[in-house]
């Protein structure tokens, strides 16, 4: 069998049996600071407010992002959609010529009025001609009086435009 341990603190250094530790702090006051579990005097210290997750995006900036690209959407849209005007000309309209070179002169269609107006579309038929003796002789058969074809292929749906001289 154990005996007991003594009465007091069992952990206390260096104190007589007898006597108990305090427990609290001596009388007449209040902790001094600096001491383990009491903040060091000084000024006194106000909540800190939590950071924000992330950064969030506000109606304004989301608004300019759109338009910038609704913008860019409808420069590029115009570009390419006016990149390639032969495609769209119909018989009877007026063309420019955009380009000195003549593996791609650069068509586009313009009014007949404008000062621009080079030649007019005589005919315009689909289909591939590989050769310019070809496209002559396809142009001869529809449309009598042309001066010019001009054949594209490769992009979609391959056709001839026979031209002539605009008069202004």
């Amino acid at each position: 069998m154990t005996t007991p341990p003594p009465q007091g603190n069992p952990f206390a250094q260096n104190q007589p049996a007898g006597q108990p530790q305090a427990p609290y702090p001596p009388q007449g006051g209040y902790p001094q600071p600096g001491q383990p579990g009491f903040p060091p005097q000084g000024a006194p210290y106000a909540p800190v407010p939590p950071q924000p997750s992330g950064r969030k995006l506000s109606f304004k900036t989301i608004k300019n992002i759109v338009i910038v690209i609704a913008v860019a959407g409808i420069a590029i849209g115009g570009y390419i959609s006016s990149r390639d005007d032969a495609k769209t000309a119909a018989v009877g309209d007026c063309m420019h010529r955009g380009s000195t070179s003549d593996d791609n002169p650069d068509l586009e269609v313009v009014k007949c009025s404008d000062a621009k107006a080079q030649y007019v579309v005589l005919a315009k038929i689909e289909g591939s001609f590989l050769t310019d003796t070809l496209a002559s002789s396809k142009c001869e058969s529809a449309a009598k009086d042309f001066q010019y074809s001009y054949t594209e292929s490769g992009d979609g749906k391959d056709f001839l435009l026979c031209l002539k001289d605009h008069k202004k």
